[in-house]
């Protein structure tokens, strides 16, 4: 042995003295340099842990799910908890008239505007833990490593925790003003929306005050879980999101004649029921007809009577159809237009359609999705473009600013379900292209 060397007791004598000192993580290793920073995984489980905690059924393990529904007393002890970690994470916090947390990190830019990236914790009944949280806590961690290596961004920092997300996106609307009376008296879980953001710090008469106009922010970030299964059969750890899909709603009317199912001809009935089923069976048939990822929904059905023994004499349901292009939209639309005549003859019945709302497709901004795909490169993880099929916050924040969403897997495209998974592995690889791309848009 070398008179250089040092005994094994030497050394870890030495390395207790150096964590009693606090020195250790400092003279252990340098600074990892910015294109490298990650963060810290195992801190991430713990807060989603943690968080899973408030609305979980008594008993319920972590993988069981959770009904933290907005505004209920789950969702405000969430909120609670939320608001804790933000304020010892240093950010600088406030409660819009929305209910949404919105917690500032300072830049050290001159009047540069703010980077906004986070997500939601309400949930739907009986749904899952990775929803919306693992945005959410994913962009707490962003500050809480920034705090550790003492980085300081050009550009603000915004982590936004939007309120009531699963009720339509209700605090990102108040940005864009589009909480109107009439939303605002809506219901949501049995609570009326002007009275559930009183419950949550909010204030209905100062809506004003949570509006942003447009171009008052340098960029908006999202990461989600995927919530279908495109990334997990195809192996790819992080999605770019072109997009989110416009959504065409439709309502159908159905009038036939109601009698006796016992005593009345097969040829003379007039199935308001039947005519309906041919409509379903035509929505299937002209979604599936055309290439690409369009999908069309009737999950709406009123049948009346809705009685054992009588023929359906009136049916009303839904039709939805959702994708990118909204000309794709439009073209399916007319396309199952056309079949109802047809079925109209054939089942003697009368049918109307009616166009009930039109949501616009919000596209992610070019410039965002190559530095979210950059900076996944440069952490090692394939990626793949692929459209949202369903509604975000972000969404919105596209009528104010730049706007890119990053996906994870969801395992067998599970979500909105006590089954909901997004594996340990796959979360940390999304809060870290988070990270990255965060400081890349600082840089831009």
């Amino acid at each position: 042995m070398s008179s250089h060397s040092i005994s094994r007791r030497d050394l870890l004598a030495t390395l207790l003295c150096a964590c009693a000192s606090g020195s250790f993580a400092r003279a252990a290793a340098t600074t990892p340099s910015k294109d490298k920073l990650t963060v810290d995984a195992a801190r991430l489980q713990r807060t989603l842990e943690e968080l899973s905690t408030f609305g979980r059924p008594a008993g319920a393990s972590f993988a069981e799910g959770v009904s933290r529904v907005a505004y209920s007393d789950a969702d405000i002890a969430g909120r609670a908890y939320v608001i804790a970690q933000m304020k010892a994470a240093g950010l600088d916090l406030r409660v819009d008239p929305a209910g949404n947390i919105i917690g500032r990190r300072a830049g050290s830019g001159h009047a540069l505007k703010p980077i906004l990236f986070g997500s939601h914790i309400d949930s739907v009944p009986s749904g899952g833990n990775f929803d919306g949280d693992l945005g959410s806590l994913s962009a707490l961690e962003v500050i809480r490593r920034l705090n550790e290596e003492r980085i300081t961004t050009r550009h603000p920092l915004e982590v936004t925790i939007w309120s009531n997300e699963e009720g339509g996106t209700i605090g990102s609307l108040a940005v864009i003003g589009g909480l109107s009376p009439t939303i605002l008296n809506w219901e949501s879980n049995s609570v009326r929306i002007a009275d559930g953001l009183r419950r949550i710090g909010g204030d209905p008469d100062r809506l004003e005050e949570a509006r942003r106009a447009p171009g008052s922010i340098h960029c908006y970030l999202e990461l989600h879980i995927e919530q279908g299964g495109l990334l997990d059969k195809a192996g790819v750890p992080i999605g770019v999101v072109d997009g989110i899909v416009s959504i065409d709603e439709y309502e159908v009317e159905v009038r036939g004649f109601a009698n006796h199912a016992g005593t009345t001809p097969m040829p003379e009935r007039r199935n308001a029921l039947l005519a309906a089923a041919k409509i379903i069976e035509a929505v299937q048939e002209e979604v599936t007809r055309m290439p690409g990822r369009q999908v069309g929904t009737v999950g709406h059905l009123e049948v009346y009577p809705n009685t054992r023994n009588v023929i359906p004499g009136l049916v009303k349901h839904s039709i939805e159809l959702r994708d990118l292009s909204e000309e794709k939209l439009a073209t399916l639309g007319a396309a199952i237009q056309q079949r109802i005549p047809p079925i109209a003859r054939e089942t003697q019945t009368e049918i109307s359609v009616r166009h009930v709302t039109h949501d616009p497709a919000a596209l992610a901004t070019p410039a965002i999705q190559r530095e979210i795909e950059a900076a996944a490169s440069t952490l090692g993880l394939r990626t793949l473009h692929l459209p949202s099929g369903a509604g975000h916050d972000a969404q919105v924040l596209a009528k104010v600013g730049p706007m890119g969403m990053i996906f994870v897997p969801s395992v067998a495209g599970i979500s909105h379900s006590p089954h909901e998974l997004s594996r340990w592995a796959d979360c940390a690889n999304g809060a870290n292209v988070l990270l990255q791309t965060v400081l890349r848009m600082d840089r831009s």
